[in-house]
């Protein structure tokens, strides 16, 4: 099964299809579903069924010792991964919470690192993804909508940390909770 640990952003499609928009008229954009719309905290890959349960024990030991309880985080302003020149990824920041998300990350890193998973290869910047550039089409427009907007999507409490299966059909990705992790 292939995996990844995150945080969901359920409850804002609205706002993230309204920020998505923004790059309506531009050639090469792909947008991400808003209903699927999360912080990535680990990658994982493809999992072998039987390596979940050692997985999710180490997940729970990684979340307690990340010592993080409840937060509330704010999310909004736009970037783009790897970079404003060469963009393959659109996806909105996390204006508060940041710290705590990056704790989690290191933490969850830590112990799937130990488990033989593959390092994280850049830093961590905690973001949420809202689109894919297929090509440099539409570029100059994309460029434009990052320099001169700011959008706010919103505030939650982030209470969990899930473990998710993601499942990839020629309509996009679906995902299945696994596992779900209380701060």
């Amino acid at each position: 099964m292939r995996l990844f640990v995150s945080v969901d952003l359920a409850g804002f499609d609205t706002e993230i299809e309204r920020i998505q928009d923004r790059f309506a008229d531009a050639s090469g954009v792909r947008r991400t579903d808003p209903a699927n719309v999360h912080v990535t905290l680990k990658f994982l890959g493809d999992v072998d069924d039987e390596r979940v349960p050692a997985l999710t024990d180490a997940l729970e030991t990684a979340i307690d010792e990340a010592g993080i309880d409840p937060f509330t985080a704010e999310f909004g302003g736009l970037g783009a991964f790897p970079s404003d020149e060469y963009i393959r990824v659109l996806w909105i920041g996390v204006r508060e919470g940041g710290d705590e998300l990056t704790r989690l990350h290191e933490a969850i890193e830590g112990r799937t690192t130990e488990m033989g998973f593959d390092p994280e290869a850049h830093a961590f910047t905690p973001h949420a993804t809202i689109a894919r550039m297929d090509h440099a089409g539409g570029k100059e427009h994309v460029q434009r909508v990052l320099r001169e907007d700011d959008p706010t999507v919103g505030t939650r409490e982030i209470a969990a940390v899930e473990l998710t299966e993601s499942v990839l059909t020629d309509d996009g990705a679906d995902y299945t909770t696994v596992e779900r992790f209380a701060l």
